[in-house]
């Protein structure tokens, strides 16, 4: 339990605050910062930027408790420091920097608890229910302190401070050791390839219902309010989701589990073509939330099976897979959006991309 409880900390400040926390705090931004859509669809960009290099780069940490510790500690730097500048080109820097800890963290937590809670499947569920906590955490206190007319750089740096407290408490927990050995050490394998392509296909069909269905419901719903609550919401159903599969995983394998969630994932990614209005985004919304976390606990498990000794190394590949589908998803969506005058020709896509790969997943077990 405090390894898994430790994870849980660890993930709710590398993506709760260190990912997801621009979601909630880009309309307070807008509102007192003068920030534009344009130049917060940049600021994104930057993290999402940040996160691929932080897969590509998450080999050079020889050790995955050293790893760990550096992550927490420049997530917790960033996010204080975006609350003292003002500079678009300083927080750019900042959101990418942030984006690549977020990355060390996520694929050395999971490098780190995985093993050591070997046998003891529910606990991986606590671990990667901290994604879900960190943005309901994260989400409220935005939504409250936007009630109380807190400015947004007062507001990053609450978050910064709140980064630091489980940062200093973890760091006697993530102890460098031998137990974990390099992402860049042994050979590629080519059975790996399959789950890094499946789950390169769960970025870029999660990140464009991600990027454009809050657009679609703002144009359903005419009460801004709805909106500030509606993101921690979210990181709930993220986080209830892990610590149902968690249980299911006693009774299925991993893959089979990766598989379904992607196929759930693709369901609620349709929705708003077969159900129009409010019905159809809301059902996209609880799918898609519902899923995410899901298809990486299951993921990053069925990793650690197949690599082993080596599964820091296929996480890392693989979550440099995800960040790239994550960058070319809202890129080939507005392509389509001008070519087509709509986002119905990048939700179906999305939803062919996230169907085909979890049948991949399928199809390459029973053949094994």
């Amino acid at each position: 339990m405090r390894i898994a409880l430790a994870g849980l900390a660890a993930l709710a400040v590398a993506m709760g605050i260190g990912r997801f926390a621009f979601t909630p705090l880009l309309p307070m931004m807008q509102a007192d910062s003068g920030l534009s859509l344009a130049a917060g669809g940049w600021l994104a960009a930057a993290n999402y930027l940040g996160y691929l290099f932080g897969a590509l780069s998450a080999g050079f940490f020889p050790r995955s408790g050293r790893a760990i510790r550096v992550g927490l500690l420049v997530i917790a730097g960033t996010t204080l420091a975006m609350g003292i500048t003002h500079q678009l080109a300083v927080w750019a820097a900042l959101r990418l920097a942030a984006g690549m800890a977020s990355a060390w963290v996520l694929v050395h937590v999971s490098a780190w608890c995985l093993p050591r809670l070997m046998g003891r499947r529910t606990l991986a569920g606590t671990v990667y229910a901290g994604v879900g906590v960190g943005i309901v955490v994260a989400g409220a206190l935005c939504g409250m302190l936007m009630a109380w007319s807190v400015p947004s750089s007062q507001t990053w740096i609450v978050l910064g401070a709140m980064c630091l407290l489980p940062t200093f408490l973890l760091w006697h927990v993530f102890v460098p050791d031998g137990s974990a050995r390099s992402p860049a050490a042994g050979r590629w394998n080519a059975q790996w390839w399959p789950l890094v392509l499946c789950y390169g296909a769960f970025g870029f069909g999660y990140i464009i219902p991600a990027t454009f269905l809050p657009a679609m419901a703002r144009g359903e719903i005419a009460d801004p309010a709805l909106f500030g609550w509606a993101w921690p919401a979210f990181g709930a159903a993220a986080a209830a989701s892990t610590l149902a599969v968690a249980v299911l995983s006693l009774h299925f394998t991993y893959r089979r589990l990766w598989a379904v969630s992607q196929l759930v994932m693709a369901l609620g990614v349709g929705a708003p073509l077969a159900i129009p209005g409010i019905g159809g985004i809301l059902i996209a919304a609880l799918c898609v939330g519902g899923s995410f976390m899901v298809v990486t606990m299951t993921g990053m498990q069925e990793a650690l099976q197949v690599a082993g000794a080596q599964a820091a190394r296929l996480m890392a590949a693989m979550t440099a897979a995800f960040a790239t589908g994550q960058i070319l998803g809202p890129v080939f969506a507005s392509l389509l959006i001008e070519a087509r005058g709509g986002l119905s020709g990048a939700l179906l896509a999305a939803c062919l991309v996230l169907a085909a790969s979890a049948f991949a997943l399928l199809f390459k077990r029973r053949n094994a």
